[in-house]
Order: C-alpha cells, then sequence, then structure tokens
C-alpha cells in the first residue's frame, strides 16, 4: 500500500513573509544600504552644480545627459554586482539554501524575494537620487521617458545577471563581496565612472562602451537627451542577461 503525501505549494502569505525577512537582513547590513544610495549621492552632489549649467542639448544640461545617467546605474550597479550576491553566499555558506530544498519552500523563493527586495532598495535609491538632481540642481526628465524607463529595466536585469555570476563562483560572502568589488569597479571604471572614458585609450574605451556600466550609461543618456538608443547598447545589455542567466544556472551551487 502506498501512501500518497499532499505538499502544498507557500502561498502569498508565505512570500510576503520571506520578502519582509530578506528585508530585515539588507535593512541590518549598514554598509550594503547606506552605500548604495550614499555614494551615487555624493557623485551627484559634487558634479551636479557645474554640470546643471551647461546645456548640451534638446535643452538638456550636463547634469541631464551625462551625470544622472551614471549615478544611476551606479545605483543598481552596486545593489546587483555587490550587495545581492554576497546575501545569497551568505545562505549559501550557512547552510539556508541547502535546508529550504526539503521544505515546500524552494531556495529559489530566497532569490526571488532577495530580488524583490534589491529592486525596492534600488528604487529608494533612485528616488533620492532624482529628488536631489531636481529639487537641488534643477535636473529635467528625461526626453524620451518610455525609452529611459525600458533601457533602466534592462540595465538593472543586466546587474542582477552579472551578480548571479559572482554569486554562483563566490565560495565564501567575503568573497562574493571582494569579487563584486573587483567587477564593480572595473566595469565602472571601463564605462566612465572616473572622469568619463576619453581618457581611457580609444580600444579600451570602446570596449567599455560595451560592458553592461557603459551601455547602461550611454544608453539611458541617449534617451535622457532625446536621442534614438544605439541598438548594439540593447544587444550588449541583453547578451549579458542570457549569459549570466546561463553561466549561473550552470555553476550556482545551492549547498
Amino acid at each position: 500500500m502506498s501512501i500518497e503525501i499532499e505538499t502544498r505549494r507557500p502561498g502569498l502569505g508565505a512570500w510576503l513573509t520571506l520578502i519582509l525577512c530578506e528585508a530585515r537582513m539588507v535593512a541590518r547590513d549598514t554598509a550594503g544600504l547606506v552605500v548604495p544610495v550614499g555614494l551615487p549621492l555624493l557623485i551627484l552632489v559634487m558634479s551636479a552644480s557645474a554640470a546643471s549649467d551647461e546645456v548640451v542639448t534638446n535643452g538638456r544640461t550636463a547634469l541631464d545627459v551625462f551625470v544622472l545617467p551614471l549615478v544611476l546605474t551606479m545605483v543598481i550597479a552596486t545593489i546587483g554586482v555587490i550587495n545581492m550576491p554576497s546575501f545569497l553566499a551568505y545562505y549559501r555558506r550557512t547552510g539556508i539554501l541547502r535546508r529550504l530544498s526539503v521544505t515546500p519552500a524552494s531556495p529559489a523563493m530566497v532569490l526571488v524575494a532577495q530580488v524583490v527586495v534589491s529592486v525596492i532598495q534600488a528604487i529608494v535609491g533612485i528616488a533620492a537620487a532624482l529628488a536631489v538632481a531636481v529639487l537641488v540642481f534643477g535636473a529635467n526628465p528625461p526626453a524620451h521617458l518610455g525609452a529611459a524607463l525600458g533601457v533602466f529595466v534592462l540595465a538593472m536585469a543586466a546587474m542582477y545577471a552579472v551578480g548571479m555570476i559572482v554569486a554562483a563562483i563566490a565560495p565564501t560572502p567575503n568573497s562574493a563581496v571582494a569579487i563584486g568589488l573587483i567587477v564593480f569597479f572595473a566595469l565602472g571604471a571601463l564605462g566612465g565612472m572616473f572622469g568619463g572614458r576619453g581618457a581611457l585609450p580609444d580600444a579600451v574605451a570602446t570596449v567599455g562602451e560595451w560592458l553592461t556600466f557603459g551601455a547602461g550609461v550611454e544608453a539611458l543618456s541617449a534617451a535622457w537627451a532625446g536621442a534614438a538608443v544605439e541598438p548594439a547598447h540593447l544587444v550588449s545589455l541583453g547578451v549579458t542577461i542570457v549569459f549570466g542567466a546561463a553561466v549561473a544556472a550552470v555553476l550556482f551551487r545551492w549547498d
């Protein structure tokens, strides 16, 4: 005689509880909570005064076309490439993912909850940057708002894909933070985070433009200025998403 045991799938209450738990974990990580908001705001405040007076194109200033795309890309990059992988590596190291794998709540639920919380954190950071830029320095909205929103969602997904690669290869939480920082600063340096790509050798600047950070900044800049977004930048972000998902699927370990 066989006995069938019905397994109940987690309901909405379980999802909300898990998301709240993830939110508490993020809130307790002071550095991870402050840096993604504070560092981009610092860059914004340091650059905005001079940039807000220089009209570049279509009534948009250097603050709109150059500084804001850079700042917003920094927000999603710090959260997606540094913060999220460190949490996933911690959960794997402490056995949380392994224990969840034998319950109705799968380890994938933790990943989804972490993404939800990190998206909320990114929205807070973006809202803070935009509020300061608009209220204090008179920044203008994107000339092509729909294009800017679409690019931003694509860039965010690409940053999370890079973060999943970091989470897949990092054996410990500390190594996840270290690898994430290296990747973040490498992508940022090549993408113009430290003074623009004009100071880089031509070949290096070209590579940086097609990598995730540079492609995100360039695409957002075009949308803000009212220009056509370069298809190659969108392709670059899309390829990053597919590549990151494929690598994470192959290499990511739940225990």
